[in-house]
């Protein structure tokens, strides 16, 4: 059995800020990955490709608050620059 994946070890070089930031953008990485794996069964960051992210900010945040939405974006952008990744979404 493998072991879980664990968020806040792959976010680690690129979190940046106050602890409250940081503890922010790792709940919500871990709500986006949790999304993502129970649409599409991609378990780690790894798997995902930018339609899955996409779908996420999309779809599952359409009834936030701009303010929530654009908070995921920067958790987002944390994501895609720990993977390597050019994504660019608009809000």
């Amino acid at each position: 059995m493998s072991k879980p994946f664990d968020m806040e070890l792959f976010l680690a070089g690129v979190l940046t800020g106050s602890h409250a930031t940081q503890q922010r953008h790792l709940r919500q990485a871990r709500i986006i990955q949790a999304e993502i794996s129970e649409r599409w069964q991609r378990q780690t960051p790894w798997a995902w490709q930018k339609k899955h992210v996409a779908w996420f900010l999309e779809h599952r945040l359409s009834g936030r608050s701009e303010a929530t939405r654009y908070y995921y974006l920067l958790t987002v952008r944390l994501l895609a620059r720990r993977l390597q990744k050019t994504w660019g979404f608009n809000l």
